[in-house]
């Protein structure tokens, strides 16, 4: 057929279309799609990108094989060219009803960010142009080691020699607030750029990443938006459980992860808990986010916060009382932020009232900032609040009952004490049913399992867990 006929044939085929799709996704996913020949019962159309076609075989591949077949006829084929260019010719054909999934994306472009605007594909400069946004006082240097952040610390090292090429793709780091997460995050994208100053690294939170893709959105850059980050090599999101209940955000994570994963990219993210606990996100992301390795960041112990308090307080330059120093170590828990701030309000207090720093002035300062933080959950409050919550006497759970629900309310007390005490688990075996330790590891094991299999026994565990925050 000549130019004349592939044209009408596809002319016919959006007068169908735009009769069965909204006006803005027509616009969007349909006029800029040319087509450029038909030949063996195949219509031929080129797309501008590879995010383009994966988009319309995941949302509308049945409105399109339905209209080829009332147009053409039962069994047309309809195959996608992605174009590197505008200027280009087509460099690869995907079939939509077939399983090819190649790609096309600008080998000699540069990206150019600038602020929270939507990122945007220009001609020319080199890697080592793309402002990576990594913060260069989070490294590995002033990361300071512990048992809780041992297996993290180690792995990020290990992805940070090698990015791409371990089994840890992705990497998922998750923990609660303040324990690290963005700074171990950082030091592995700031040592990859030591390594490899030619790899495209980026740093992103998840929130500026979602401002830019609606941005792309309202000024018809939605190509761009993509086009840039399937150029990234090491790509850092932070604070990923921000996507939760953003469907196109989401969608639009997938096809960028797909991508990058696919071709060999590393990805790094970080959430403030497991994937599993993300409700609200798609299915098909959770499976992508296990596919590396999940590693979590645990509450910091005592030791492990004395050793960051000196770390600060050495680099800089200051000098605090060692009775100063265990007192904040043992009454801020909770994040390692606060810990850094405490250290800072001390100094500032000291040098305009001309006080000396000790520990009355800490008790004041952490009493202060910490508030009340500084009432720390007790076993015997984990203890009352299990059996209330399952509807057992306190009594029970010291028993050697074989029960289920005792078993149960027994494991979850120690997975608890675990979680929100600085015990070790010999202590917590003992004050929970006069168990050893390798019960309490054996319990909080269980009960990490029970979480990734059943709602309904992570609903309780958090319930739980609402209800102790509440008492501090």
């Amino acid at each position: 057929m000549n130019e004349t006929n592939h044209v009408g044939l596809w002319n016919r085929c959006l007068d169908i279309i735009r009769d069965n799709v909204d006006p803005p996704a027509f616009d969007t996913w349909f006029k800029p799609i040319v087509p450029y020949k038909y030949e063996d019962n195949t219509l031929f159309v080129q797309v501008p990108s590879q995010f383009f076609y994966e988009f319309l075989e995941d949302k509308y591949v049945d409105i399109l094989r339905k209209t080829l077949y009332k147009v053409i006829g039962e069994g047309t084929k309809l195959m996608y060219n992605v174009m590197v260019n505008s200027s280009s010719t087509p460099n690869q054909t995907v079939n939509l009803e077939g399983s090819n999934r190649s790609t096309a994306i600008p080998q000699n472009s540069t990206i150019r960010t600038g602020g929270n605007k939507a990122p945007t594909i220009l001609n020319a400069p080199a890697p080592q142009d793309l402002d990576p946004r990594l913060n260069p006082n989070y490294n590995f240097e002033n990361f300071i080691e512990g048992y809780s952040n041992k297996l993290s610390r180690s792995v990020a090292e290990a992805v940070a020699k090698d990015p791409a090429g371990t089994a840890f793709n992705p990497l998922f780091i998750h923990g609660a607030s303040g324990v690290g997460k963005t700074h171990l995050a950082n030091a592995v994208g700031t040592r990859i750029k030591e390594l490899y100053p030619e790899k495209r690294v980026l740093y992103v939170s998840a929130h500026l990443f979602q401002v830019q893709y609606t941005d792309s959105v309202r000024h018809n850059t939605t190509n761009d938006f993509i086009n840039f980050y399937q150029t990234i090599d090491v790509l850092i999101i932070d604070d990923i459980q921000e996507f939760v209940g953003v469907t196109r955000t989401q969608n639009t994570f997938f096809h960028i992860f797909n991508h990058l994963h696919q071709n060999g990219k590393q990805l790094i993210l970080t959430s403030d808990r497991a994937p599993v606990l993300l409700q609200g996100m798609e299915e098909r992301l959770l499976t992508r986010f296990k596919w590396g390795m999940v590693a979590e960041l645990e509450k910091p112990t005592t030791d492990l916060r004395k050793d960051i308090l000196r770390n600060k307080i050495h680099r800089d330059g200051l000098e605090f009382p060692t009775d100063v120093i265990d007192y904040i170590a043992e009454n801020v828990s909770d994040s390692v932020r606060d810990l850094e701030g405490i250290v800072i309000a001390i100094m500032a207090r000291s040098t305009i009232f001309n006080k000396d720093i000790d520990l009355n002035l800490a008790k004041h300062i952490v009493h202060g900032v910490v508030r009340n933080e500084t009432k720390n959950i007790g076993i015997e409050d984990i203890i009352n609040t299990v059996c209330k919550h399952f509807g057992l006497e306190i009594a029970a759970i010291h028993t050697k009952s074989r029960k289920r629900e005792v078993v149960q309310a027994r494991q979850v007390a120690m997975y608890l004490a675990k979680q929100h005490t600085d015990f070790s688990t010999s202590k917590i075996g003992k004050f929970i049913g006069g168990k050893d330790h390798a019960t309490v590891l054996h319990a909080c094991k269980t009960v990490k399992g029970q979480c990734e299999v059943d709602k309904t026994f992570r609903s309780d565990l958090e319930c739980i867990e609402t209800t102790l925050k509440q008492k501090k």
